[in-house]
C-alpha cells in the first residue's frame, strides 16, 4: 500500500503549486518553439505584415485594401520596428500578451466554476501544451494576437458578474481590439451581443429586449453595408466554383454535376452568396458540410498520421464535452452563450467561406472548446451550485 500512498502524496504536493507548474510549463513551451523554428518564424503571409508595417512605422501611411482589415497587427509590429526591436521584439510582445491571455483563461475559467480550480488548471493546460496554438507565438503572422485577444474576450467577459463599470469598459476595449485583428474578428463582438440579447430576452421585464429588437431593425441598413464592406475583397464565387474546401487544394474538392447558375455582374459581395445559395442549394449544401467536415474533424492531408490521432483522440471527445459544458446550468448562462457563439459563428464563416490547409482558422476558437469540456469533466464530481443569471 505504500506505493499508491507515495503516489498520492505527490499528487497533492504538486497539486498545491499547480499554478508554478502551469507557468514553468508555459515558459518551456515557448522556449521549444523559438529553438524548433531558430528564432522568429518567417511564413508566407509574413512578408506583406512586415511591409505593411514598415509603411506605419517609418511614414505612418496606412495602406487601403485588403490589408486594412489586419490593421492592428501590422500597428502592433510597427510598434516593435520603431523601438528597433525587429522581429525578436515583435515575438517578444506577441508571448507577452500570451502570457496574459493564458492568465485570462485560467481566472475565467476559475470564475465560471465557482472558484474550483480544477476546471481552470485544466482548460490552461490544453491551452498550453495543445501543439496547434503556442507555435503561433513565434510566427510572423496575425494568429498569436488573434488566438490572445479571444482568451482575453473570455476573461473579460467573465468578470461581467461583478457589474463594475470599469469591467464593461475593459470588455469593450478587447472586443474592439479583437475586431481590428482580423476580418472575421467582428464575431467575438457579435457572440458578446448575442449573449447579451439572451440575457434581456430572459428577463421579466421586456421592453429592454424590444428595444434592443428594434435597435438591431434600425441598424439593419449598416450591417448589411459592414458586411458587403468585409467581403469585397473576397472572391468566394472563385471557389464555389473551383468547389474547393480547402483554399487552393483540389484534391479534396466538391464537383459539380450540372452548371452552376451563376450571379450576374455587379451583384454586391453579400448578394452574390445569397444569390448562388438560392439558385445552387444542393451544390452549396454539400460545399458547407465538406468545409464542416474539414474544419472540425483534424484530419487535414497535410498533416501527419500523429497528429491526426491526437485531434480524434482528444479533440473529438472535446467537443462533444463542450456541447454537454455548454448546457451545465450551475455556469453562468451569459459565458455560455457566449462560447458557443464564438465558435458557431466561426464555423458558419468558414461554412461559408473556406478553409486553410492548417488549422489556423480553427486555433483561435479551441480555447472556448477546452473551457466549456473542462467545466463538463469537474462538474461531474463538484458540487452543483446556481449560477447568478
Amino acid at each position: 500500500m505504500r506505493a499508491p500512498t507515495s503516489f498520492c502524496l505527490l499528487a497533492q504536493r504538486l497539486w498545491r503549486h499547480h499554478p508554478a507548474l502551469l507557468v514553468g510549463l508555459w515558459v518551456l513551451v515557448q522556449l521549444l518553439y523559438l529553438r524548433k523554428f531558430h528564432g522568429p518564424y518567417f511564413a508566407n503571409d509574413s512578408a506583406r505584415y512586415l511591409a505593411y508595417a514598415a509603411n506605419i512605422a517609418e511614414r505612418g501611411y496606412f495602406e487601403p485594401g485588403h490589408n486594412l482589415r489586419y490593421v492592428l497587427y501590422p500597428l502592433f509590429q510597427s510598434l516593435w520596428l520603431r523601438l528597433g526591436l525587429g522581429w525578436w521584439g515583435i515575438v517578444a510582445g506577441q508571448m507577452a500578451i500570451s502570457a496574459l491571455a493564458t492568465r485570462a483563461v485560467y481566472q475565467g475559467t476559475r470564475r465560471l466554476s465557482h472558484g474550483q480550480r480544477g476546471a481552470a488548471a485544466l482548460a490552461t493546460l490544453l491551452f498550453i501544451a495543445w501543439p496547434d496554438i503556442q507555435p503561433f507565438n513565434v510566427f510572423l503572422l496575425t494568429e498569436s494576437l488573434f488566438i490572445s485577444l479571444v482568451a482575453l474576450s473570455f476573461g473579460a467577459f467573465t468578470q461581467l458578474q461583478s457589474g463594475r463599470r470599469k469591467d464593461w469598459l475593459r470588455l469593450i476595449a478587447v472586443l474592439i481590439l479583437t475586431a481590428l485583428a482580423r476580418p472575421n474578428g467582428f464575431l467575438v463582438a457579435l457572440a458578446a451581443a448575442l449573449a447579451g440579447l439572451d440575457a434581456l430576452r430572459r428577463r421579466p421585464d421586456r421592453r429592454p429586449w424590444r428595444a434592443a429588437l428594434l435597435a438591431l431593425v434600425l441598424l439593419s441598413p449598416l450591417l448589411w453595408v459592414a458586411l458587403n464592406h468585409q467581403l469585397a475583397t473576397y472572391y468566394l464565387m472563385d471557389t464555389y466554383q473551383r468547389g474547393e474546401l480547402i483554399f487552393r487544394y483540389q484534391l479534396w474538392a466538391v464537383h459539380q454535376a450540372a452548371p452552376l447558375n451563376m450571379p450576374p455582374p455587379g451583384t454586391g459581395p453579400v448578394a452574390r452568396v445569397v444569390y448562388f445559395g438560392a439558385h445552387n442549394p444542393l451544390y452549396l449544401g454539400r460545399l458547407m458540410l465538406g468545409k464542416l467536415f474539414v474544419f472540425v474533424s483534424y484530419l487535414k492531408p497535410h498533416y501527419s498520421l500523429a497528429h491526426r490521432i491526437i485531434g480524434v483522440v482528444v479533440l473529438w471527445p472535446a467537443y462533444w464535452l463542450a456541447a454537454r459544458g455548454a448546457g451545465r446550468t450551475e455556469v453562468w448562462r451569459p459565458a455560455r452563450v457566449f462560447l458557443a457563439a464564438i465558435f458557431l459563428l466561426q464555423t458558419a464563416i468558414i461554412m461559408l467561406t473556406v478553409d486553410d490547409w492548417d488549422v489556423r482558422f480553427l486555433a483561435p476558437v479551441l480555447t472556448v472548446i477546452f473551457v466549456l469540456a473542462s467545466l463538463e469533466i469537474t462538474g461531474w464530481w463538484a458540487d452543483p451550485k446556481p449560477a447568478t443569471v
